[in-house]
């Protein structure tokens, strides 16, 4: 029992450190050993470890505050690689990202969803396009995910419902037979948290502002899913009793009054038009706009009372929202009683191909936390 105990903790502490390293994205010895704890004999014989196997590799001299300057750690990117897809009513977006999670490549094609076998074929025939077109060895990608905007239920492979793609128990599991490599599957939202997320030390709640509005609370450095797989959907609160009708078939909903179609609809559904619109003074299109953000600054404050933590705003508005953060605050104040700092209220980091690259990182997780 000892023997396994202790290989155990030694199998621990190697991915305690790989995994320091990724999150850091560059690092020293003496730095690892101070912040996880680790006795320096320990960190050097797993640094040893990880340099022999090209997991890291040096680069240059790390910064210190005195004395001699150690060696920059940083994870080798080029070792292995992991793709994302995200699947829409009208396009497929593929993405690649190296073993530190950097967007390397990507492409968005044009290709209306059908529950058929054909585009099934259809989202492989890309892939095997995209990967030949990267230049990447076959034998370095660690997986293939795929987020889709719905209800999914991961261990058995099915989309349970989709309203945006008007399905509602699809097995996935006739798409995932036509990949080589090991496939998985998420929600949209949860898997644009993830890249959102992905270095994140703090809890937090990520809504997502697209064609539809959804969301994930990301707790203790994962994203909280809910008994059914139904968590988060904040799209569907209700923010106006009797209000508006949304899709959902109540009246309302977040939804009905926050999502990108709301504003997109405006200026024949293009939503880039929109703020080239609104940044050039259309008073109309001010007017929509300020009814859109009071709206939003009352789902912001629930969410605060709710969670007490960080908000990102993310999704289709969310690469939008940078220069209006300032205007979003203010009504918020209004509706929050409790405090007028709104500094936990954030924008995104990613303008698009997010889901994709969320749904990608997941593999990156699972390899170093698979470390032998």
């Amino acid at each position: 029992m000892n023997t396994l105990g202790n290989v155990d903790k030694k199998r621990m502490n190697l991915i305690r450190v790989a995994k320091f390293i990724l999150h850091q994205g560059m690092t020293s010895k003496p730095e690892i050993a101070a912040t996880l704890g680790l006795s320096m004999p320990t960190v050097l014989q797993n640094v040893k470890e990880l340099l022999e196997r090209g997991i890291i590799v040096e680069d240059g001299e790390y910064e210190s505050t005195g004395g001699r300057k150690a060696k920059a750690l940083c994870v080798n990117a080029g070792l292995k690689y992991a793709v994302g897809i995200d699947i829409t009513s009208n396009h497929i977006s593929y993405v690649m990202i190296d073993l530190t999670g950097k967007l390397v490549d990507k492409v968005r094609i044009r290709e209306k969803f059908e529950n058929s076998l054909e585009y099934n074929e259809t989202v492989h025939r890309h892939f095997s396009e995209f990967l030949e077109k990267s230049g990447v060895a076959r034998d370095k990608i660690l997986g293939v995910g795929i987020s889709f905007p719905g209800i999914i239920d991961k261990q058995y492979e099915t989309l349970i419902i989709s309203h945006i793609l008007k399905v509602q128990n699809l097995s996935l599991r006739n798409l995932s037979s036509l990949f080589e490599y090991e496939v998985c599957y998420e929600n949209d939202a949860n898997s644009a948290a993830m890249a959102e997320m992905y270095r994140l030390e703090k809890n937090a709640v990520y809504l997502s502002l697209s064609n539809s509005v959804g969301g994930s609370f990301y707790i203790h450095n994962g994203i909280y899913e809910g008994d059914d797989y139904r968590s988060s959907e904040f799209g569907h609160m209700v923010i106006v009793p009797g209000g508006r009708k949304c899709y959902c078939g109540k009246s309302g909903c977040v939804d009905a009054y926050c999502s990108a179609l709301v504003l997109a609809e405006k200026t024949g559904g293009n939503l880039e038009q929109f703020f080239e619109k609104l940044d050039a003074g259309e008073e109309e299109l001010r007017k929509v706009w300020e009814e859109y953000l009071e709206y939003l600054a009352i789902t912001v404050t629930n969410l605060r009372m709710a969670y007490d933590c960080d908000i990102i705003l993310g999704g289709y508005v969310g690469g939008f929202m940078g220069k209006y953060m300032a205007d979003l605050s203010k009504k918020v104040v209004k509706y929050n009683g409790f405090e007028n700092d709104t500094t936990y209220l954030k924008t995104c980091s990613y303008k698009k191909e997010v889901s994709a690259v969320g749904i990608a990182m997941s593999f990156i997780e699972k390899y170093f936390e698979s470390l032998e």
